[in-house]
């Protein structure tokens, strides 16, 4: 019988550690458990974390795969490297920036390392990107703009002593359920609260005492009435604000009235006093992707920190903690060089260029001057015909991008290379196909949403077919750029040692973690720039504040409100909304919710108004840009005019709205306009977004 060996969840961002065993015989997971040494979560770990590592529901990939014709078809390693190495290589030599490179949360900190060297370094594009983009960005944006750096300030060792848990705009009790025993367990304790401010109900809610339910889409607008309520009745943390920051009286001057801000976010002005109120105590302010994913995500997630500075909510038991989705969303923004450099070192200094040329052994010309136009800008450049290549790795941007048939025709328009573990709506669009190792199967690190390090391990051999995504990385840069890397096949701590040296001196110093510390502390929070150091709460030491900032202060910054990006109209009268399902996972590569018809949940006063549009309890759903059969559940938890569904389907983005965040690039999957159609009816929208005559409507 295989040993024991102790690894980390990937399931989302809480980081749970877990002990793992192989099978006797052939390949997989026998059997999973929580890790009692492990520091993040002392042995919890989730029912669905634990079914989805043991036993996924997808299907495998088994070996590499190339397309003739019409069909996929199996082949050899060399010929589909080749293959793949050989196209890339050909866009290169045209122009660097014909190539397009999609990553991932999912990949651990070593493979997003090198995919970000031979995108950046080996190929040289500046069109590398990856699906942390699609839900962080707008969080990660705001903090910079805050305080200078990325990643929250605080710790999950400030749940206990937070008094009021403010969650807005998120769902943890679906998508963290370790991390909501944790908020539950202190929101319980006496003269503590829980606050929800999400449009419709949730499981969260269910345990809230307090709901706030703002119209969608209209978060940034009751974030600045709370904040104007925070200075009309004099709850401002006048000495922290007058000590450790600037621009706060910039902001005051640009705060609305608060009964006019209350009603356009559809509360009342008693509710934004309620709300307000809750800062009067040690305050952790959650929020997720309700806030990050839309056009006002930055500045959204900006006033919710300015709530936090402006009432002094900032320090142990208190501060603005994004909550992150994918298990290493964080380690990809620290080490692959998607919107930094390695460590959060700026794309334009030229210090740190200088510094990951040299390491990297390429010219410093090579590497791009810019980050790029994030994925929905990459497809926009696929469409207008200035990328002829498209590598995509352990990410399903045919279903998790917006406006998913648009994103389809990009992709058949370029040579697409995929590496996948499972078989995706992408695979099927691919000419290429590499086969990936997946949990169990895969050695490196990875980073929570509270900046600790830690290790994953593998059980299991992977089939003949099938090898880790590190290996197939450097293969592929290699062939491509010759002598990236030093050997085809590099060892994940020989990368990590690379890493580490990149971030040294800079605010994501992970240089004091090496793999042996890894094994006897299991997991390490960043900075932790030498053997003994370890990060907690950020910017604050003995007393004092002191931000990375070029004042060393902290800044307010300041945002108006511009409505959604598709208000509804006379022709498409309802608005869609999205958020997590309990127990599914990303695009449902893991969950096999191939075939399903998705459930759209919508309040019963607004479903009688369209029974004629109902056969046999379902409808089609439809946008400008697509449209969706669906089963209709009437759920008195969503507003009326108000249609929810759940991100997980792979056909919901057939209908959501590919606009962006002008400062982070992150798209709006929250808000779109649809209406409902009779099932037996062709869609009226053409994929231009055109309606045909004969719709159904009042247009």
């Amino acid at each position: 019988m295989s040993h024991w060996q102790p690894t980390t969840c990937m399931r989302c961002a809480v980081g749970c550690g877990q002990l793992q065993r192989g099978v006797d015989e052939g390949y997989g997971i026998d059997e999973v458990q929580g890790d009692r040494r492990h520091p993040t979560a002392n042995g919890l770990s989730c029912e669905r974390g634990i079914r989805e590592t043991k036993d996924p529901q997808g299907e495998w990939l088994t070996e590499p795969l190339i397309r003739r014709g019409d069909q996929l078809v199996p082949t050899t390693w060399d010929t589909a490297l080749g293959t793949a190495a050989l196209e890339l290589q050909c866009a290169r030599a045209e122009d660097p920036d014909s190539i397009a490179v999609l990553g991932s949360g999912q990949q651990t900190n070593e493979a997003a390392y090198a995919l970000g060297k031979v995108a950046r370094g080996g190929i040289g594009t500046r069109h590398f990107d990856a699906n942390t983009t699609l839900c962080m960005a707008s969080a990660v944006t705001a903090y910079y703009d805050a305080f200078g750096s990325d990643a929250p300030p605080c710790t999950y060792d400030d749940i206990p002593d937070a008094q009021s848990h403010v969650v807005w705009g998120a769902n943890p009790a679906v998508a963290h359920p370790v991390l909501y025993r944790w908020i539950l367990d202190s929101a319980s304790k006496p003269d503590s609260q829980l606050v929800v401010v999400d449009p419709v109900g949730s499981e969260t809610v269910e345990d809230a005492d307090l709901h706030v339910q703002p119209e969608p889409g209209t978060d940034l607008v009751l974030a600045r009435a709370v904040l104007a309520r925070l200075v009309q009745t004099g709850r401002v943390d006048r000495a922290f604000v007058e000590s450790y920051t600037e621009g706060f009286d910039q902001l005051v001057d640009s705060l609305p009235d608060v009964e006019t801000a209350a009603a356009t976010a559809g509360v009342s002005p008693a509710t934004v006093s309620r709300l307000a109120e809750a800062f009067d105590a040690r305050t952790l302010l959650y929020w997720g992707m309700g806030v990050n994913q839309s056009t006002h995500g930055t500045g959204t997630a900006g006033m919710l920190i300015n709530l936090c500075l402006a009432s002094g909510n900032m320090g142990p038991g208190s501060g603005p903690f994004s909550l992150t989705g994918q298990a290493n969303s964080m380690g990809t923004r620290v080490c692959s060089s998607k919107g930094t450099w390695p460590g959060h070192r700026d794309f334009t200094d030229d210090a740190s260029r200088d510094l990951v040329a040299a390491t990297w052994g390429v010219p410093v010309d090579r590497l791009p001057d810019d980050p790029g136009p994030g994925p929905v800008g990459i497809v926009d450049r696929i469409n207008r015909g200035h990328v002829d290549v498209c590598w995509t790795v352990a990410t399903n941007p045919v279903a998790g991008m917006p406006d998913a048939s648009n994103v389809k025709h990009a992709l058949d328009d370029v040579f697409l290379i995929v590496q996948d573990a499972f078989r995706s709506e992408t695979v099927e669009h691919a000419d290429v196909v590499l086969p990936a190792a997946t949990w169990g199967e895969t050695e490196g690190t990875v980073m929570n949403m509270e900046r600790r390090v830690s290790r994953i391990t593998a059980v299991s051999d992977v089939v003949d077919g099938v090898r880790p995504d590190l290996d197939i990385i450097t293969d592929v840069g290699n062939r491509v750029a010759p002598g990236l890397f030093e050997e085809s096949s590099v060892e994940p701590e020989t990368v990590f040692d690379e890493i580490r040296g990149l971030t040294a001196g800079t605010p994501a110093d992970i240089s004091g973690i090496t793999y042996d510390r890894l094994e006897s502390e299991r997991a390490v929070r960043w900075p932790a720039p030498d053997e003994h150091a370890q990060g907690g709460y950020r910017y604050h030491e003995d007393g004092s504040w002191s931000f990375p900032t070029d004042s060393g202060l902290a800044q307010f910054t300041t945002a108006t409100y511009g409505g959604v990006p598709e208000p509804t109209d006379p022709a498409y009268p309802l608005l869609l909304t999205t958020g997590r399902r309990a127990g599914a996972y990303n695009t449902g590569v893991r969950n096999d919710d191939d075939g399903t018809v998705p459930d759209a949940r919508i309040h019963p006063e607004t479903a009688g108004q369209y029974i004629e549009l109902l056969d046999r309890g379902r409808t089609v759903v439809e946008s400008r840009r697509g449209s969706v059969t669906v089963t209709l559940s009437p759920d008195d938890s969503i507003p009326p005019g108000a249609v929810w569904m759940d991100t997980h389907h792979s056909a919901v983005n057939e209908l959501t709205l590919p606009a962006v965040d002008p400062e982070s690039n992150e798209p709006n999957f929250k808000q779109c306009a649809v209406r409902l159609a009779l099932p037996d009816q062709s869609s009226p929208v053409t994929h231009d977004g055109v309606i045909r005559s004969d719709s159904v409507g009042d247009d």
